[in-house]
């Protein structure tokens, strides 16, 4: 049976601390990934990140405690889902200004 961690309420998010999750590029990467396909549901392991299993670890706490994230603990693995309609709904507008912002990083856009 799966395990709930503890998330914060979209009341309890505080955009400093989701900025501070963003500031890391690997961690951006994560979130860029799930914006990009919404509804996907996709475990750690599936994220190509150039880091070891202890610090990939790390980085998705932190997306989870900031509330970027919303984590299932499954035993053996961790599904990750980008709680897009609670950061919408408490920041609008904020995932649209990423992927914005990670298209003019990337050379995408102008």
């Amino acid at each position: 049976m799966p395990d709930e961690l503890p998330h914060p309420t979209p009341e309890q998010m505080d955009i400093g601390s989701i900025f501070a999750a963003l500031a890391d590029p690997i961690r951006r990467r994560v979130v860029l990934a799930l914006a990009a396909r919404p509804n996907e549901i996709r475990d750690c392991s599936s994220f190509d990140l150039p880091v070891t299993k202890a610090t990939r670890t790390h980085h998705f706490r932190v997306l989870r405690e900031s509330g970027l994230l919303r984590q299932v603990d499954l035993g053996n693995s961790r599904t990750n889902q980008l709680r897009i309609k609670e950061l919408e709904k408490r920041f609008p507008g904020l995932i649209t200004l990423i992927l914005a912002e990670a298209g003019k990083i990337d050379g995408k856009k102008g």
